[in-house]
């Protein structure tokens, strides 16, 4: 959130600092250090080391003993001491030594401290590199006692141990709470009975979200209440709960599932030690890659296809030995076409891929998960042609990626086209508003046509960072339909199943918040005071009006959500996760191994399926630090573009009020750079709002500097080496993710200054004509926009037997009459022939899809009838890239007489499938 002045005293809610706001902390204590070293006053130094030993008691390194060192330099006015130990700790967290080096640990430039058993030898002792996180530990015990606690705890380390972790203790629910928000390497926590309710530091934010949560009394501090709570904030946390009391009734209660394992806490500390070991291993393990890496040692004669397995061809090649020197011999080792041997069939997966992808479905919230890799666009296209047959109707955003609408073809559905909101400015559309989608669902019902209503589908996050209230979409739609299926394209949102903040956004997240809701036996009887409060037979305009609530008892909950995961996560490009949370998915299992057979490929890259199995370790490990450092990178980005006075003369990133209109904003939320906005605040547009801002996408306008979104582009690429995900006219998408760091955010706002400082110098030496030129630029940019078509409506030729309220239309025999060459025509874009025909007829029918690259979706897809309003946005447009669009020949539409044919059977011809029930 924004970074405003420090406080006076530091607080323990402020979560959006993130990981950077704790090194700049540290840093700010150096040169605080370094100005007394220097002969200045201490009580700079003196206030920056109070703030930092608040928030310090909730991470294991530096440490009780370094920070009391630190302490005990600055009461003893001993500067020197101040200074070397506060730059040794801050180098240590930076470069991460400390994880492997015992010496990080010590008061001492030595490394030989004072208090031997902080750090045994079994810390530093291994060869091999371990990885290291830390365990919260929750306890009723006096604050006086930690540091022998922490000593026991020290004492269990084995050299033989896979992993080294440090304890992190705190005596509090509220800073257990914080300690798990602000402290991304916790990979554990072990709740004990007997801690108190609240912190004794300041938090009147985390106060008010206590509060509105119930938690009041210090009763009300139970060891199952906090497991309940951190597992909401972070799911992939393993949770340990010792009891003194009676175990065996804690084990046996159903809420006791947050845990991984129940202890009675008088027992010996080793078995809890090995389960928390235990844990992260299950997490650290990839079953694909694991035995990919073994297969690769093994010696193997292949009498397979693939040639290049092993990699002989390669490197015993005079010709191309270079591609084997650049990409390594492991890439040729672990090459094959076998499925044998611990490699597994991604077709029918039984062995090693069907464990990777069950690890995956428990990471991501899902019932089951499907690798896909050949894309999302083939997650896309598997999942409509498994959940669609022939007739059925599925309300689709027209502006969603395009697999969307192939898959349509391919399923012969009948897409029925819902608008997103424009924003004509940036000629770019955002998302569908829920008033839209349930209108079309009204308007099937009134048609009786809501039972060939199978599917919506929908994309979140939009390409450019529109985000849906997944949960109230799914629950009002489901009040009017409750068996409809919901298939998010969530591409560019993998992400976001790691941050406690987006979470409840995504499909997954929503989906499970739902299931908790409809076991809830409040549940039923809210339904039933809404539907006493709506009468027997309410009006559509009611219904539009009203939060509609679903009858809990009636719900068949069936959510499918695709992910990008090589845009997101750590995996090779067109690496896809299809996640499903289906409570009839044994009704479309087999159609969905028939997808799986019509789109994957009997060959899949091995490479890229480890590269999914990995992704998912690294996430479910360390995904929630890197996430939000993402955020915070993103949040760096608009702070430095848009409050620096050069740059912001020209560029500028759109916050929340720009790009999401005000009246889906209910909760009255702006910006995350606006004063006064905290997490809670955010939370609560989050969980309100109709619409969201995703952070990490930045929307940097060009246009008031005199580019476009293609030329700004290609300067920041071709000049400046950095590449940029998307454009449009006068705007291009910067996108931040877990591989970005602060170097990149430096690069970034010193290239824009430079630019900017261009921009200024020529205005300034260029006189009144080069003022005149660049506002008339930036005019054409800005304000002479096209405005941005909408779908108009489907042919009669491809409606026979479509409803009177509703618009689908069949877009499989709209794309097929394009193969009949002699049935098309082309037509320039210029020529006035188009324009006669739009006054007079006879209509202009699209015979394929038009896509230009941007905005990136279909302005025109088969069967459509073309309107004045899509010529007048193709004519203005002046991107090189239209997918569909060939400018020598022209639109390509299908003839008058070919559309009077399309609606006569021909003879002999089957009669057209009914919809599947």
């Amino acid at each position: 959130m924004s970074k405003d002045a420090k406080p006076a005293h530091k607080r323990i809610d402020q979560f959006f600092s993130g990981p950077g706001g704790r090194a700049d902390d540290w840093r700010d204590l150096v040169e605080a250090a370094k100005a007394w070293a220097r002969g200045g006053g201490r009580a700079k130094y003196d206030a920056a080391l109070a703030e930092l030993l608040v928030t310090e008691e909730f991470h294991g390194y530096p440490g009780l003993q370094l920070m009391t060192a630190l302490r005990e330099a600055a009461s003893a006015g001993d500067a020197a001491t101040s200074l070397a130990l506060a730059t040794r700790i801050t180098q240590a967290l930076a470069t991460r030594s400390f994880r492997q080096h015992a010496g990080d640990w010590s008061a001492t430039d030595d490394g030989n401290g004072d208090v031997p058993e902080l750090v045994p030898s079994a810390f530093g002792a291994h060869t091999t590199r371990r990885p290291y996180f830390e365990t919260l530990i929750v306890t009723g015990v006096s604050s006086s006692n930690w540091p022998a606690l922490a000593a026991e705890w020290r004492k269990l380390r084995r050299p033989t141990d896979a992993f080294v972790y440090e304890p992190v203790i705190v005596g509090s629910l509220e800073d257990a709470f914080c300690a798990t928000m602000l402290n991304p390497n916790i990979a554990a926590v072990v709740i004990n009975d007997g801690f108190g309710l609240r912190s004794r530091h300041d938090a009147p934010v985390l106060r008010s979200m206590t509060a509105a949560a119930g938690l009041n009394d210090e009763a009300d501090a139970s060891a199952l209440r906090l497991a309940h709570i951190i597992k909401r904030v972070r799911p992939e946390l393993d949770i340990y709960l010792m009891s003194n009391r009676d175990v065996e009734e804690m084990a046996g209660n159903p809420e006791a599932n947050v845990a991984r394992r129940i202890f009675y806490s008088v027992e010996e500390l080793l078995e809890l030690h090995l389960s928390i070991l235990e844990g992260i291993q299950d997490r650290f393990d990839t079953p694909f890659f694991d035995n990919l890496k073994k297969y690769a040692q093994r010696p193997i004669g292949t009498f397979h296809a693939l040639p290049i397995a092993r990699g002989k061809s390669i490197f015993k090649s005079d010709w191309i030995r270079d591609m084997g020197e650049f990409y390594g011999l492991n890439l040729f080792l672990a090459e094959s076409s076998a499925t044998t041997g611990g490699l597994d069939s991604l077709l029918e997966p039984t062995g090693t891929i069907k464990k990777a992808q069950d690890k995956a479905a428990r990471a991501l919230g899902a019932d089951r998960v499907f690798f896909v890799t050949n894309g999302t666009s083939t997650s896309n296209k598997m999942a409509v042609q498994a959940l669609l047959a022939p007739g059925d109707i599925a309300i689709v955003d027209r502006n969603c990626h395009k697999s969307h609408h192939y898959g349509m073809v391919l399923a012969g559905a009948q897409p029925l086209y819902v608008e997103a909101f424009p924003m004509t400015e940036y000629s770019m559309y955002g998302a569908v508003p829920l008033k839209t989608i349930k209108q079309a669902l009204l308007d099937a019902k009134a048609d009786g046509r809501l039972d060939r209503v199978k599917l919506l589908d929908l994309t979140n996050c939009t390409f450019d960072g529109h985000i849906y209230n997944t949960r109230r979409v799914m629950e009002e739609c489901l009040a009017i339909k409750p068996d409809l299926i919901f298939l998010w394209d969530e591409a560019w949102f993998g992400f976001a199943r790691f941050s406690p903040f987006l979470r409840r956004r995504t499909a997954m997240g929503a989906a499970n918040e739902i299931e908790a809701w409809m076991h809830d036996p409040k549940s039923i009887e809210v339904y039933e005071k809404q539907q006493t409060e709506l009468g027997k037979n309410p009006s559509d305009e009611v219904l539009l009006k009203t939060r509609l609530i679903p009858d809990p008892r009636q719900i068949r909950l069936r959510v499918y959500q695709t992910n990008s995961t090589h845009k997101s996560m750590s995996a090779i490009r067109q690496g896809s996760m299809l996640s499903v949370k289906d409570v009839e998915f044994h009704t479309v299992e087999q159609q969905f191994k028939e997808a799986v057979f019509t789109h994957a490929s009997t060959s899949p890259n091995q490479q890229l399926i480890a590269s999914l199995d990995v992704s998912r370790r690294q996430m479910e490990l360390e995904g929630y630090g890197l996430v939000a450092n993402a955020m915070e990178i993103a949040l760096a980005i608009r702070q430095a573009v848009n409050n620096n006075p050069l740059i912001s003369k020209y560029f500028r990133v759109l916050g929340a009020d720009a790009m999401v209109p005000a009246q889906y904003r209910q909760s009255g939320f702006t910006d995350y750079l606006a004063a006064g906005v905290n997490w809670a605040n955010t939370l609560k547009s989050l969980d309100d709002d109709e619409f969201c801002l995703d952070p990490t996408r930045m929307t940097l306008v060009c246009g008031t500097a005199g580019y476009d979104g293609t030329q700004f582009k290609g300067i920041l690429a071709n000049e400046y080496n950095i590449q940029v995900n998307k454009t449009s006219r006068n705007s291009v998408l910067l996108q931040s993710n877990i591989n970005n760091t602060r170097s990149d955010v430096a690069h970034l706002v010193r290239v824009l200054a430079e630019i900017a400082g261009e921009v200024d110098r020529g205005l300034a030496q260029g006189g009144a004509n080069a003022k005149k030129t660049f506002e008339a630029r930036v005019t054409s940019l800005m304000k002479d926009v096209p405005d941005l078509p909408n779908f108009s409506h489907f042919h009669p030729s491809f409606r026979g037997d479509a409803g009177a309220k509703t618009n689908e239309g069949d877009i499989r025999t709209g794309f097929y009459a394009a193969y009949d060459a002699a049935g098309c025509e082309h037509i320039r874009l210029g020529d006035p022939e188009i324009d006669r025909r739009l006054k007079a007829g006879p209509e202009l029918v699209s015979a394929n899809f038009v896509i230009p690259y941007p905005p990136g979706f279909p302005i025109m897809v088969p069967g459509q009838v073309i309107t004045q309003e899509t010529i007048d946005f193709m004519r203005k447009l002046d991107v090189k890239e239209i997918h569909g669009y060939d400018a020598k020949e022209g639109l390509k539409l299908v003839r008058t007489e070919a559309l009077a044919k399309l609606g006569r059977p021909k003879p002999g011809a089957q009669p057209k499938l009914k919809a599947a029930s």
